[in-house]
């Protein structure tokens, strides 16, 4: 019997459990969960006779791998898959997988709770501004940057995006403006929603050099990854631009520094795109439905590994 290892640090909720169970017990698959593990040893110990294994926040480093000499595949619920060694899969033959879309919404919604909270002076009273007529530019049109832009035409806002893995006509078709790099995005764009992934050509790319670019009054939201940020240029770039917001989900490591520039900077303590009660169902269910059609059809439109 195909055994499935669910280690969830933070659990799925208990609609996405069971509807988890259900789709592997259909499939004739035993699933075994571990959750609100504190030690990573907890995770090397329970994969050791797994199939297959769903993650969420989790890491499934290279040891994790090793440990699992009957892994077939690893599914990460949700867009990011950068806690997942990719290299080390390719090297035992695992399949890596993400769960893409399933999240988008509730990103998206949270990227303008967090654009409305500096808009309006962190709800402390003082004057803010609107964002109807604004510009705000989507950098990187993928799942989430196509809901930040919906959103915002709801806003009123002038959207524009750049995406070098997206053609102009595919962004434009959904009214969007194709900007055409990324230095005329930032230069544009009052606002700048941060959807990129974490790569070797993304990690900090949003350095001083490009946030100058950025007219006066610039706000930039992250509710990507806080590795694209280079810290040190993003604190020198607070001190020469009092004009200057930005705003996280994710809290960076530099944090401690940055709350000098009070009313100007914000990141929740947590990461939280991903946690409303529908994105964690979502990408429960999809992560089980992926690994049921790869252990029965071979099915691997999802893969993130070659």
């Amino acid at each position: 019997m195909t055994k499935v290892l669910i280690a969830t640090e933070k659990p799925f909720a208990a609609a996405a459990t069971d509807g988890i169970r259900k789709i592997f017990a259909e499939a004739g698959f035993e699933s075994v969960f571990l959750e609100n593990y504190t030690d990573p040893n907890e995770l090397l110990k329970a994969v050791t006779d797994a199939d297959a294994m769903i993650i969420r926040s989790d890491k499934a480093t290279r040891a994790v791998i090793e440990a699992a000499p009957k892994l077939k595949i690893i599914v990460r619920a949700g867009a990011g898959f950068d806690n997942i060694d990719l290299v080390a899969c390719t090297e035992k033959g695992i399949v890596a997988m993400n769960t893409p879309g399933q999240n988008s919404n509730a990103v998206a919604e949270l990227t303008f709770g967090l654009l409305v909270f500096m808009a309006r002076a962190n709800f402390k009273g003082g004057s803010g501004t609107e964002l109807k007529g604004k510009k705000l530019g989507i950098h990187a049109n993928g799942n989430v940057g196509r809901n930040v832009a919906r959103i915002a035409r709801g806003f009123g806002m002038e959207v524009y995006a750049f995406d070098p893995f997206v053609t102009k006509e595919t962004i434009e078709k959904d009214g969007i403006i194709a900007a055409d790099s990324i230095e005329q995005l930032y230069s544009t764009c009052q606002y700048i929603s941060l959807n990129i992934p974490a790569t070797e050509k993304t990690k900090k790319s949003i350095n001083f050099d490009l946030l100058s670019k950025m007219p006066k009054g610039a706000t930039v939201i992250n509710t990507a990854r806080k590795e694209v940020i280079d810290e040190v240029g993003l604190k020198q770039f607070f001190e020469a631009r009092p004009d200057f917001k930005y705003v996280s989900d994710i809290l960076p490591d530099n944090h401690s520094e940055l709350m000098q520039f009070e009313n100007r900077y914000f990141s929740t303590p947590k990461k939280q795109g991903a946690e409303t009660s529908e994105a964690n169902i979502n990408a429960g269910l999809a992560a089980a439905s992926q690994i049921v059609k790869f252990i029965t059809t071979g099915d691997k439109t999802f893969q993130v590994n070659k």
